[in-house]
């Protein structure tokens, strides 16, 4: 089936299936645009209660984002800082790391010697050498409780046990989006080993895709949507969108989330315009998909297959399933129980997904193997 129009929403039927240990079983089921539909395989996947397992001396603030290290543990940001008072005393660090079971394993992070502790903890991933990378998105402006009144405009590296390596951009420093050494308010970064390159979401008040080399951290290139040059439109508050259309805006809006596949080719979700759009390595744009039905594209995770064929994208109450070559969804992830599309999603080597969902925290959905549409 070669779907003719990509922005167009795709209906998808939703099957649960029977328990397994009093745990529902999510099964997905694609749907076609045509009377045909191609019968393909899709991963199923259930809920996993007991993860993790946060030790009794801790609370955990708003789950921003989760990322998976080489031994399959999942490294968690979190925001202390919106604790209720009567549990900030007990507030874990900002980066608290568990195994697949979810145990305990270590936390460390917050202010420091040589480094600016981002105010508003938003995105983390752990490259392929396991350094640890992070970013926040405060806004001045926004005066929230607790937090000083500057914009994140940094990004930091540290080792896995904490100590700091470098820093990228520096606190409320940002000139807009022709700044090549900050960032501001990046939602979201990705570091491809083929090249050794940091790619970045950038993101709430920038808006453009923005590439360092990820040893040193001097500027490589940048690229907004479809490949333009991004505008600057620097706006605290997200904006409220009313309408869509297709293409789109020629700008992107909030760039929460980017993924960068093996072969090179590079995803980001473009949220509020709720649209996914993919580039080459370089920053041409190929295609994009467009779903405005539901709050569409907000993260991106991709599955860990050697071909990575799916590109997870959340939506809303659910988690749509697409392919990642052609931009088609092929499936969806729902079910009682799942805390919906989430804030920030990964996925281990074994198929597993993991979703920070802020105020509604996290959660693991183990998969459970593959099931083909053509049975049903």
């Amino acid at each position: 089936m070669k779907r003719k129009n990509l922005s167009r929403a795709v209906l998808i039927a939703l099957v649960i299936v029977a328990g397994v240990e009093g745990t529902s079983l999510f099964r997905t089921e694609g749907a076609a645009q045509t009377s045909q539909a191609r019968a393909r395989d899709v991963p199923l996947f259930e809920v996993d209660p007991s993860w993790p397992k946060v030790p009794a001396k801790w609370k955990l603030g708003d789950a921003s984002s989760i990322s998976i290290d080489a031994q399959g543990n999942a490294w968690v940001l979190h925001r202390p800082r919106t604790l209720k008072p009567d549990q900030a005393a007990m507030a874990a660090p900002p980066v608290i790391v568990f195994d697949a079971a979810g145990n305990f394993i270590k936390a460390w992070g917050g202010a420091g010697s040589g480094y600016e502790w981002v105010e508003r903890e938003h995105g983390i991933h752990i490259d392929y050498k396991g350094f640890v990378w992070l970013g926040g998105n405060n806004c001045a402006e926004l005066k929230l409780p607790g937090l000083k009144p500057v914009a994140d405009d940094q990004l930091l590296k540290f080792t896995p046990d904490g100590k700091f390596v470098m820093q990228i951009g520096s606190s409320n420093q940002s000139k807009g989006n022709s700044d090549t050494k900050n960032v501001h308010r990046a939602a979201d970064l990705w570091v491809h080993p083929q090249t050794n390159e940091a790619f970045v979401a950038d993101g709430y008040g920038n808006h453009r895709v923005i590439v360092f080399d990820a040893d040193t951290g001097a500027f490589k290139r940048m690229w907004g949507a479809f490949g333009n040059k991004p505008v600057d439109d620097d706006n605290c508050q997200a904006p409220t969108i009313k309408s869509f259309s297709d293409p789109g805006p020629q700008n992107f809006s909030i760039v929460h989330a980017i993924r960068v596949a093996n072969d090179g080719t590079v995803y980001v979700a473009d949220r509020e315009y709720r649209r996914v759009q993919m580039f080459t390595n370089d920053g041409k744009f190929v295609k994009q998909l467009v779903k405005t039905s539901t709050p569409f594209a907000r993260n991106l995770a991709l599955s860990p297959d050697p071909e990575q064929q799916f590109l997870y994208v959340g939506d809303g109450k659910e988690i749509s399933i697409v392919d990642r070559k052609t931009l088609e969804i092929v499936g969806s992830i729902q079910g009682p129980g799942m805390l919906g599309g989430g804030h920030q999603i990964a996925t281990d080597a074994r198929g597993n997904l993991y979703v920070a969902a802020t105020g509604n925290g996290m959660q693991k959905l183990t998969f459970k193997g593959m099931s083909s549409l053509a049975s049903r």
